[in-house]
């Protein structure tokens, strides 16, 4: 949810990095927790500044107990997070998944979904070893998410996977969107390691929380045209 920064000040404020949409909204969380869980951090206040917001955690009185929090991560747990609209998914309930064809073969696992600014895109590891692949997250590429099931169903190009260029991260297609589709995402923390929970709706929007799990990042939506800002 938040990264804490240097102190500000002598009496124990902080200056505050929000990985939230809105960087007020942390106050509407309650306690927040490191990335362990070994401790709680109540907000008593938070106020704008320049690039960052200043906060006030309880307990946190002068600047030296202030600079003992610097670089410590915020997180929220999974289940304070609302649930995500239809075709919308937190990004750490898609991370893991098996990953299989049309006819159920095994194509690989979801590592990570990234989105570097054209839409949304899930990274598969392939069973198999070697490159990741790249699919845009649409209905087209990927026709069903059975998050109880464990899974994602793909479409993948003929002979993408029997690529042997060198071990870099293939993409297809070279665009995200020559399907005509389009979903974007927007930041808000999730997960425990510190990814981004974002969420992207399939429908296309923007949209993002956080949860406090092993394996995090935020949630993505499958479009099927057009992105909403």
């Amino acid at each position: 949810m938040a990264r804490i920064g240097a102190p500000h000040g002598v009496r124990g404020e902080v200056r505050l990095c929000s990985f939230t949409q809105d960087p007020m909204a942390l106050m509407r969380y309650g306690a927040l927790e490191a990335e362990d869980g070994s401790r709680a951090f109540e907000l008593e206040a938070v106020r704008p500044a320049k690039s960052a917001l200043v906060a006030r955690f309880s307990g946190v009185t002068n600047r030296d107990a202030a600079a003992e929090l610097r670089n410590v991560k915020l997180y929220v747990p999974r289940a304070r997070l609302p649930e995500p609209e239809d075709e919308t998914y937190y990004h750490r309930d898609l991370i893991g998944l098996a990953a299989v064809d049309p006819d159920g073969a095994a194509v690989g696992t979801v590592c990570a979904v990234q989105n570097f600014g054209a839409g949304d895109l899930i990274e598969i590891a392939p069973a198999a070893g070697g490159p990741s692949v790249l699919l845009p997250f649409t209905k087209a590429y990927v026709p069903v998410v059975d998050i109880p099931a464990g899974r994602v169903v793909v479409q993948l190009p003929a002979g993408l996977l029997g690529d042997t260029s060198p071990s870099r991260t293939r993409v297809f297609p070279s665009s995200a969107t020559d399907d005509g589709s389009k979903s974007e995402t927007s930041d808000v923390d999730v997960g425990k390691v510190g990814s981004h929970a974002q969420r992207a709706n399939r429908e296309g929007g923007s949209r993002t929380l956080s949860a406090h799990d092993p394996a995090p990042h935020p949630s993505p939506s499958r479009g099927e045209g057009g992105g909403r800002g």
